[in-house]
């Protein structure tokens, strides 16, 4: 066999093995079917985060399929559970689905989650859709600073797994009230005295860096729970590494002249720097935290995303990949 036979093999049997579909941004749009846009244009332009912009093309040709999808996943997996239950005799209870949204600091998380929480609580039935960010499950930064990991903040060893996962668990098993803990980005921190109640939503969306990190295998064969086991469908946010760079620092100058001028703002220090010092310090902390833990701990959880949606350097969802059944 020649070398040109072989490496059409290689790309053939690699596509035909890869664990997702992908699909142009045409592609994809055209499955929304007939799914309608519930939001109008302000209540879209309110989910925008801090320069990341979504259009009504993004809505229409990337979330609503996405809405669509989940929509029918999430009545599959409601009729599968009451099978189950029938199946056992035991009584019903409310079961929500769990949605996990992960990928790198600037790509746009955030403003995705609120997004399809927006598009699903407007969907067959307006069920009720609860969202809870991650960052509330950080520990302390009394804690990270005794323990040194202030600058491993949203590192994997900077949570408290052990309540992240017992909310989780609370949740799946169906309870009523749970509560989990409120992040400040103004404090920067934590705050001991707030939190968000979760009770029985049809829906949950979890966002946030390294919900879809696992751990090393325990050698004994004993179980080890990990954040993503709890989760129903999953969603990764992804773009080049020099894209997310330029996303941050074009964040960072933005927050320099909005949040961090305000006196109670943890970054306060940096209101008052320079344009040259401004660019000098953002790139220092990608360099330093953020292109560290998106290269060692976020980026090598892509590939165990249900669906990944690959941004362009505009903010514009280029392709969509879906796991295969």
């Amino acid at each position: 066999m020649n070398i040109a036979m072989t490496e059409t093999l290689d790309r053939t049997t690699t596509n035909e093995l890869a664990p997702h579909r992908v699909f142009s941004r045409t592609e994809w749009g055209r499955l929304r079917a007939d799914t309608p846009l519930t939001l109008s244009q302000s209540e879209i332009e309110d989910l925008q985060g801090i320069n990341e912009p979504v259009s009504m093309d993004e809505f229409s040709q990337i979330y609503l399929p996405i809405a669509r999808l989940l929509n029918l996943y999430v009545a599959a997996t409601q009729q599968l559970f009451s099978a189950t239950q029938e199946f056992l005799g035991a009584g019903e209870h409310k079961v929500p689905y769990i949605i996990g949204l992960a990928g790198s600091v600037a790509a746009g998380k955030s403003t995705s989650a609120r997004v399809l929480r927006a598009l699903l609580a407007g969907g067959p039935g307006n069920p009720k859709v609860d969202l809870v960010p991650t960052d509330g499950f950080l520990l302390p930064n009394a804690v990270l600073n005794a323990e040194g990991l202030m600058d491993k903040k949203g590192f994997p060893e900077s949570y408290d797994l052990p309540t992240l996962l017992r909310f989780l668990s609370d949740i799946k098993a169906g309870k009523r009230h749970v509560k989990a803990p409120v992040y400040s980005h103004l404090a920067y921190d934590v705050l001991p005295d707030r939190t968000i109640e979760v009770d029985q939503p049809d829906v949950l969306i979890v966002e946030g860096l390294n919900v879809l990190q696992t751990g090393k295998p325990p050698e004994d064969g004993k179980a080890i729970p990990y954040v993503s086991d709890f989760f129903d469908f999953s969603v990764y946010i992804d773009a080049d590494e020099d894209v997310l760079r330029r996303w941050y620092v074009e964040r960072f100058f933005s927050l320099r002249e909005t949040a961090f001028r305000n006196p109670k703002s943890y970054f306060h220090r940096y209101s008052k720097l320079t344009d040259d010092q401004s660019f000098e310090t953002a790139n220092d902390i990608w360099d330093r935290i953020n292109l560290k833990n998106l290269l060692e701990n976020v980026l090598p959880t892509r590939h165990r995303a249900d669906l990944i949606l690959r941004k362009g350097s505009d903010h514009i969802t280029q392709a969509v990949a879906l796991r295969k059944l």
